[in-house]
């Protein structure tokens, strides 16, 4: 969800009143849209971690295991979220804006091409990704609900409500997706402020009132020696450790929608110091109250503030799955602008800010996933088994690109590379091998989400290649005019446009209107539309034009990776740059060539991945919808394909 127009004019200086008012409320913003994720951690990650430790062989909860536990918790925020994302990643924007594609097409800038590694790095990268917005919803809003369990009047007389009551909300956020998520947005801010507030005020209040003596747990000495005398167990302690950093990867992916410096400041300021006192309170009352251990979070609050603490959760966790659900449209709309999916059809649901989307297809995607996983696990406990293994599998792709990026877009040396870039591998391939032994209780199905995510990639971009090459005419454009001027066709008023990938030869479209119809417009645009590596592209730049003779025009329409391609606007900004184009649209005829795919598993690809391909090629949204032409005014030419 953007908050804050990329494409906008020149911002208000910092300094000004005007500037530091759009910068407090940048940071508000940010409290909900890029912390909300990670801010519902408390509800989950040390009631998990702390688990592991009463279910060890005497049952006994030692003092130190509990400081032990809060280090590791503390000092994973630290190392991951703190120095990785806020202090390195931020840094590496492509034109402001943030988020794995990002800077895959940032690097890609700078190297020339898309290499092997960078489209493995990032095809794994955008599974994991859907893998984490399928499980955050469920997650998040089940752990919120549980909470209705440990108020003493509905203790014994809820349970059985409790996934119907999860299935209801997660199913009606879904539903309002459509309606925009201006409504919602506008809470994002103030209800996840409260939250924040609310977890530090737990944790100072039972810091309090348990023992100031868990400060302690800010020494990494207690994380070492933690690790060092449980071994095993500690290190099937950390895969549970791991939740209280998932959500990190908003913080880069959002960036553009706020900035750098909000969401720094919102973190440093806010966001780490209310979690840590949350998760040091929670480690005191344990120690205090052993028994609090079913339900740490919530058993933090009095009892008269338990339903307002329910409901206060309930409400930060539909902001965290709205988050994440917006997360996904965002990064499906970078994958099909990249040529990694099928055009999608996206819907523009506020006029006022730009990147506030809703796209249909993913939304209901992951609706109906995550309904099958609240189904399917059952509770929040059952689901952090699952829950870890796609964020930190998000998260090692995304210091795997960030390396590249520091040797070639800072264009740094071997070992300065590996050494700014080493220790947060080491820490996340620790946290990953942790997360991999959960694999037979759940770890699979992110795994599953991944592969799956993989696969539709893999098949759309190697179909499109196949299909493209045998496509693709040797038939120039250059000669198909020569031609016209020695043997001249009928010609019919008005003018027409075919859409081409390839500029340079002939659309296939005019080539079936010249053998069919034996006719011509009296002017013929040749339209090309690309997507940049830059998230946008001025307007000023977004047209380039060139006459090739007195009846034909060659048009190239430049959108960012983060823009919805229009081309009824781009003609508009064409004919005011005064290219020569005089025409109206609504008088123009628009020439798409369509195909009608046959699979044959003899051309590059078996014959299962041809149906995937030829499946996924059916379901696209046709190109008069994807490129905003006008209905009325296209004519489709089609051709059947073996492929």
């Amino acid at each position: 969800m953007s908050v804050a127009s990329s494409e906008g004019g020149a911002a208000p200086a910092a300094d000004t009143p005007a500037g530091t008012k759009r910068f407090w409320a940048l940071a508000l913003a940010s409290v909900g849209v890029v912390f909300g994720d990670i801010g519902t951690s408390p509800l989950y990650a040390f009631k998990e971690s702390i688990h592991h430790m009463t279910t060890a062989a005497d049952g006994v909860l030692k003092r130190d295991d509990v400081l032990g536990v809060i280090s590791l918790m503390v000092w994973s925020l630290i190392i991951v979220v703190t120095l990785k994302y806020v202090v390195m990643l931020t840094r590496l924007d492509n034109r402001g804006e943030g988020g794995t594609l990002s800077l895959m097409a940032l690097v890609q800038k700078h190297i020339g091409k898309r290499t092997p590694l960078l489209f493995l790095v990032a095809i794994c990268s955008a599974g994991m990704f859907f893998g984490d917005a399928l499980l955050t919803p469920a997650m998040s809003v089940l752990s919120a609900v549980e909470g209705l369990a440990v108020i003493p009047e509905l203790t014994g007389k809820v349970e059985h409500f409790i996934i119907p009551i999860a299935l209801i909300l997660l199913a009606g956020l879904f539903l309002l997706q459509k309606k925009g998520t201006s409504i919602i947005g506008r809470l994002f801010g103030p209800v996840c402020l409260v939250w924040f507030l609310t977890l530090g005020a737990l944790g100072v209040y039972h810091i309090a009132l348990d023992g100031l003596a868990i400060f302690a747990a800010l020494s990494p000495h207690y994380a070492v020696v933690f690790l060092a005398t449980h071994q095993v167990l500690g290190f099937i302690v950390l895969g549970s450790v791991f939740l209280c950093v998932t959500g990190a990867e908003a913080l880069y992916a959002d960036m553009g929608h706020f900035g750098r410096k909000p969401i720094a400041v919102t973190w440093l300021w806010l966001v780490f110091p209310c979690l840590a006192l949350n998760y040091l309170g929670q480690g005191a009352m344990v120690l205090a109250h052993p028994e609090t251990i079913s339900n740490p979070f919530f058993l933090m609050a009095p009892d008269f503030l338990l339903a307002p603490l329910v409901i206060l959760a309930t409400m930060a966790t539909i902001v965290a799955s709205q988050a994440v659900i917006t997360g996904a449209f965002s990064l499906s709309q970078q994958a099909v602008q990249l040529g990694l999916l099928p055009r999608l059809q996206i819907v523009n649901t506020s006029a006022k800010e730009h990147g506030q989307i809703y796209m249909p297809q993913i939304n209901y995607i992951l609706m109906a996933g995550v309904i099958i996983l609240v189904i399917s696990f059952k509770s929040s406990s059952a689901l952090a088994s699952a829950y870890g293994v796609s964020v930190i599998g998000a998260m090692i792709t995304s210091s795997i690109l960030c390396f590249i990026a520091v040797r070639r877009v800072w264009k740094k040396s071997l070992g300065l590379a590996l050494l700014i870039v080493t220790p947060f591998l080491l820490v996340e391939s620790v946290f990953l091998a942790s997360n991999l032994l959960k694999v037979p209780q759940g770890g699979y199905v992110p795994l599953m989400i991944a592969a799956a995510m993989m696969l539709v990639i893999w098949t759309w971009v190697h179909g499109s290649r196949l299909l493209a090459a045998r496509t693709r005419n040797d038939v120039s454009l250059e000669d198909v005019i020569k031609g016209l001027e020695v043997s001249p066709p009928h010609i019919v008023k008005g003018t027409a446009v075919f859409l081409t990938a390839e500029p340079d030869t002939a659309p296939t479209a005019l080539l079936h209107n010249l053998k069919h119809n034996k006719v011509i417009h009296e002017n013929n645009v040749v339209l090309t539309v690309k997507t940049a590596n830059v998230p946008y592209v001025p307007e000023d730049m977004k047209v380039t034009y060139e006459e090739i003779s007195p009846n034909f025009d060659r048009l190239t329409l430049k959108y960012g990776f983060m823009e919805t391609p229009n081309v009824t606007y781009g003609l508009t900004l064409a004919k005011k740059k005064k290219t020569g184009l005089s025409f109206e649209v609504m008088q123009t005829s628009f020439f798409l060539s369509r195909r009608t795919l046959l699979a044959d598993g003899k051309h590059g690809m078996p014959l299962w991945q041809d149906h995937l391909f030829i499946f996924l090629n059916r379901n696209a949204t046709n190109a008069t919808e994807f490129f905003r032409i006008p209905t009325s005014r296209v004519v489709e030419l089609g051709t059947q394909l073996t492929i």
